[in-house]
C-alpha cells in the first residue's frame, strides 16, 4: 500500500509539473461564449517581403545608312544613341550599313523588322533614301513607333502628306549650318573660288548646298570683295557616299578641285574625306582647306586644314519622341528643328550647331560668330530677289520664302555651278 501510495503520490507530482510546464492548470469554469461578430479577424502569416519588379526597359532600334563610326552622319545617330540610353536607361539595337551595296538583296524595312525581333518599339531609319522603306514597315507595324530622319511622309503642308499615326518625321534646320560653312568658306579663300563635295540630287542636297552658296555670297559681299569674283562649283558623286563602281570617287573629286584652284571644298557628303585630300596637299605646299559636315568632332580627321563643321545634334528631339512613346503622348508629327540660338552647340538643346575649326583665323571666326548672331536675329537669306540657276524667278524682290519653296527647292540657285538634277 505504502508503495502504491508512494507511486501515486510520484504520478500527481509529475503531473502538476507537466500542468505547470505547458502554462498552468485549466481553468475550473468553462470558456464563455464569444459573439462571432465581436471576435478579432484571424490574422494571415506575415508575408515574405519582395522586391517590386523592375520596370521593362524600353528597346529602340536604329537602321543606319553608313558605318556607325564614319566620323560623319551615321556616327552623329549613333551617338545620339548612347546619349538616349545615358538618359532614358533605355537599350539600343542597331544595322549599319544600310544600303544596296553593303547589303544587297535587302532592304531597310526588312532589317528594320530584324530590330523588332530584338524587342524594338521604336525604330529610327536615318536617311532620306530610306524614306518609302520606313512608311511600308510603319503601315505594316501599326503597333511600333516609327522615327523617319529627314522624311516629310507626315508633313500636313508637305507634298506627300498621308496620315500614318505611328510616324514622326525629324530633321534639323541644317541651312543655317551650311550658310555658316559657306561665310568660313568665303572668309577663308585666297582664290575666289569654293568646290562643294555633293551626294546624291534631291530636294534636300540641292537646298543645303543651295544654302552654303547663300553664306558663301553674303560673307564675300560683307567682306568688300567684288560679288563677280566669287566662284561656287557642285560636283555629285552620287550617293551619301562612296561607292566603288558606283558612285564618283570623293577623293578623286577633292583633288580635282584643290589642283584647279579651288583652295575650299564644303563637305555634303556623310564623311570628311576632303580634309584628308586638303591635309595631303597643304603639306605639297598648296594651300588648301575644308568644311567637314555632320558630326561635332568631324574636324579631328585633320584639325590643321579644318576650318569648320556644321553638324547635327540628334539627342534633343530623339529623347522627345521616344519619352512620348513610353508615357503615352506621342503624336505624329513633322519636325523641322531650328538651332537653339541661345547655345547652338548646346548637346542638350540645340539640335543644329556649327564649331569653328582649328584652321579658321582668328579674324575670320569672329566674323562667323558674327553672322550666327545676325541669323539668330532674323536675318533671311533665302529672300529675294533670287532666281534658279536657269534665270527663272524664285523669289522676287522683298519676298520671303516659305518652308515649303525651301524645302522643295527644285534647282540650284543662278550664281553656282553645277547639276541641278541627274542626267
Amino acid at each position: 500500500m505504502r508503495k502504491n501510495f508512494a507511486r501515486l503520490a510520484m504520478f500527481a507530482l509529475a503531473l502538476m509539473l507537466v500542468l505547470s510546464a505547458c502554462g498552468g492548470t485549466p481553468a475550473a469554469t468553462e470558456a464563455p461564449v464569444v459573439d462571432a461578430t465581436e471576435a478579432p479577424a484571424m490574422t494571415e502569416a506575415p508575408a515574405v517581403a519582395t522586391e517590386a519588379p523592375a520596370a521593362e526597359q524600353f528597346v529602340f532600334g536604329l537602321l543606319m545608312v553608313g558605318p556607325y563610326n564614319d566620323n560623319g552622319w551615321s556616327q552623329a545617330h549613333y551617338e545620339a544613341g548612347l546619349y538616349l540610353e545615358e538618359k532614358l536607361g533605355a537599350k539600343m539595337v542597331y544595322l549599319d550599313k544600310v544600303n544596296p551595296a553593303d547589303r544587297p538583296g535587302t532592304t531597310p524595312d526588312q532589317l528594320a523588322e530584324e530590330l523588332v525581333a530584338q524587342g524594338a518599339k521604336l525604330v529610327i531609319f536615318n536617311s532620306d533614301d530610306m524614306k518609302d522603306a520606313s512608311t511600308t514597315f510603319a503601315k505594316a507595324n501599326p503597333d511600333v513607333f516609327v522615327i523617319m530622319a529627314s522624311g516629310d511622309q507626315v508633313w500636313p503642308e508637305g507634298n506627300i502628306y498621308e496620315e500614318i499615326p505611328n510616324l514622326t518625321n525629324i530633321m534639323g534646320r541644317m541651312e543655317y549650318g551650311k550658310m555658316m560653312a559657306g561665310c568660313a568658306a568665303a572668309l577663308t579663300t585666297d582664290t575666289g573660288k569654293i568646290g562643294y563635295l555633293g551626294p546624291l540630287i534631291n530636294d534636300e542636297t540641292r537646298r543645303l548646298a543651295s544654302s552654303a552658296y547663300l553664306g558663301a555670297k553674303h560673307c564675300w559681299e560683307q567682306a568688300g570683295n567684288d560679288p563677280a569674283g566669287l566662284e561656287f562649283k557642285v560636283t555629285w558623286i552620287g550617293f551619301w557616299f562612296n561607292i566603288p563602281g558606283v558612285t564618283l570617287d570623293p577623293v578623286q573629286v577633292s583633288n580635282d578641285f584643290y589642283t584647279t584652284g579651288y583652295d575650299v571644298v564644303i563637305s555634303g557628303i556623310d564623311n570628311p574625306v576632303n580634309l584628308g585630300e586638303a591635309q595631303k596637299l597643304m603639306s605639297e605646299g598648296t594651300p588648301s582647306y575644308g568644311v567637314a559636315y555632320d558630326y561635332v568632332a568631324a574636324c579631328d580627321a585633320a584639325p590643321e586644314v579644318c576650318i569648320g563643321v556644321p553638324y547635327f545634334n540628334w539627342g534633343p528631339e530623339y529623347l522627345k519622341a521616344i519619352s512620348s512613346a513610353q508615357d503615352g503622348t506621342w503624336e505624329s508629327q513633322f519636325i523641322w528643328a531650328s538651332p537653339d540660338w541661345a547655345d547652338i552647340n548646346n548637346p542638350d538643346t540645340s539640335t543644329v550647331g556649327f564649331v569653328n575649326g582649328p584652321a579658321l583665323s582668328e579674324d575670320a571666326a569672329a566674323a562667323v560668330d558674327a553672322f550666327a548672331d545676325e541669323l539668330a536675329g532674323g536675318l533671311n537669306l533665302f529672300a529675294g530677289p533670287l532666281n534658279f540657276q536657269d534665270g527663272t524667278p524664285y523669289l522676287a524682290d522683298g519676298e520671303e520664302a516659305t518652308d515649303q519653296q525651301i524645302w522643295y527647292l527644285s534647282q540650284l540657285l543662278e550664281g553656282m555651278e553645277g547639276l541641278s538634277a541627274s542626267e
